[in-house]
């Protein structure tokens, strides 16, 4: 095996016949996790023949029916029309462009999150290894990540040439940096291929089917990584290993040798840490190597990020152990975002500076941080407060919401009431049941730690209450019970 150092990049793929797990390794340390169940596909770029099932005016939005459990939602802005907006009106209306059972080719913008259901859009792209097909407009673009403004030039003139043959707009990836015309133009033509037989599949498509599916999670990121230097892929499933191997000859022959079967005894992920390291992304705390720490609450409204300093004291003062502090954890929360795969509204409190030098320095770090992430960002300067606003394009569900679901007992609060709480609710429910039923005796069912707390350090009120009510009082125990459950029994 390889010097692991040799490689700036490395992408682990643990495939099983249930899931797929890869992971993205940069220069030692994990950078992110994806993760594809054979019974939750990712359905972002995947293309439905939609019917509109409502048109809600107000929202300027439809739900369509693309033949999932949920109902997807597609905004006015999202809908490619040749609709000439009225001069009385200041924008179009969704009202105006489409109909209730009204049929719609739609491609999927955002997967189902939580509750919500997929986001759609009309505008169809289709993406190959080195270019963006956009059918329904003529737009050239080139990634903003290809910094030398000639190349930028060379591309465009290319795309220009290419785009009078095929009369579709195109976005340069950033794979195509030094790319000639040959690959560009082939890149094309196998796209064009793809819309033909879209277009031919359209007229006979019933609502709701699917009619062209993304590559699976494997090749979507065997394409990305195919054409960028000093990337080493490593996959434990021989079967894949050589569909991928044969994947990438057809695609740049120079990438094979870095493209290498683990048949290791130890589990790849195991052998590499990777499993220690998902673990980790799963708690709220995140220790920095100065002794601070931050901690990441998730909710459905927004992500909100502490910074404490903790053990850590700098040789000088306060406020150097702070920003040095700060420095450490907008790189470390960079990292946790792309890990996570945490979006939305992203709320980061860092701790308060009273130098303006040391807050740009801090807003900088992260900035910098975050251009190795492929997601889109914004970020607002630090507030009075010391807040940084933040936002975090969200295609699919974070790490926590694939691997985890809500605490049955806490239901997804992080706490559970007390055992001295639970007994005086006991107590209420006990007074509320005698007066309400006519009864010999009361039974109380609950957990272990709850009725020995009724029958310990509540005894005598216990024995206060049986007198009040006149009548006597059984506790039981439920092991299956967990500590909020109980319930009180007239018998």
């Amino acid at each position: 095996m390889e010097n692991s150092s040799l490689f700036k990049e490395e992408v682990l793929i643990n495939v099983t016949p249930q899931e797929t797990r890869i992971a993205i390794v940069e220069n030692g340390m994990l950078q992110e996790l994806q993760i594809e169940r054979m019974t939750n596909r990712n359905l972002v770029g995947n293309i439905y023949m939609g019917k509109v099932l409502r048109i809600l005016p107000g929202m300027q939005a439809a739900f369509i029916d693309i033949g999932i459990e949920k109902a997807a939602f597609l905004h006015v802005d999202e809908i490619v029309t040749s609709f000439t907006v009225d001069k009385d009106k200041p924008s179009k209306d969704i009202t105006d462009i489409i109909h209730q059972d009204q049929l719609l080719l739609v491609q999927v913008l955002k997967a189902p999150i939580g509750t919500k259901g997929a986001r759609l859009t009309t505008q169809i792209s289709l993406p190959a290894q080195l270019l963006v097909m956009m059918p329904t407009n003529d737009h050239i673009g080139i990634s903003q990540r290809i910094d030398d403004d000639s190349e930028k030039e060379r591309l465009k003139k290319i795309l220009l040439k290419i785009q009078k043959e095929f009369s579709f707009g195109f976005i340069v990836r950033t794979a195509a940096e030094g790319s000639d015309s040959v690959a560009l133009e082939a890149d094309a033509k196998y796209i064009a291929q793809q819309w033909q037989d879209i277009n031919d599949r359209k007229p006979y498509a019933k609502p709701g089917e699917l009619i062209f599916e993304q590559p699976d999670l494997i090749k979507k990121i065997v394409r990305d990584k195919v054409y960028q230097q000093n990337v080493k892929i490593r996959i434990d499933s021989n079967e894949n290993y050589q569909r991928i191997y044969k994947y990438i000859a057809n695609l740049s022959s120079d990438f094979i040798e870095n493209i290498e079967y683990y048949p290791g005894e130890r589990p790849l992920f195991e052998f590499y840490n990777i499993e220690e390291e998902i673990q980790k992304s799963l708690k709220r705390r995140v220790d920095l190597k100065s002794g601070g720490s931050i901690i990441i609450d998730q909710t459905e409204a927004m992500t909100t990020i502490d910074v404490n300093t903790g053990a850590y004291v700098g040789s000088r003062n306060l406020e150097e152990t702070i920003f040095k502090t700060n420095l450490e954890a907008a790189i470390s929360l960079a990292r946790q975002l792309r890990l996570r795969n945490l979006g939305g509204i992203i709320i980061i409190d860092f701790i308060d500076m009273s130098q303006e030098e040391h807050k740009r320095q801090v807003l900088r770090a992260l900035e910098k941080a975050l251009e190795k992430d492929h997601v889109k960002t914004s970020i607002s300067e630090v507030s009075s407060l010391g807040l940084v606003q933040m936002t975090r394009k969200r295609t699919r569900e974070s790490l926590e919401h694939t691997l985890c679901e809500s605490c049955p007992i806490c239901q997804g609060v992080g706490y559970i009431k007390t055992s001295e709480t639970l007994c005086y609710e006991i107590f209420r429910e006990i007074l509320r049941a005698s007066r309400a039923y006519e009864t010999e005796k009361i039974m109380v069912l609950a957990s272990q730690k709850v009725v020995d707390r009724l029958l310990d350090e509540e005894s005598v009120n216990v024995a206060e209450l049986e007198d009040f009510i006149k009548k006597p009082i059984h506790f039981q125990v439920e092991t299956l019970y967990f500590q909020e459950q109980y319930d009180v029994i007239p018998v």
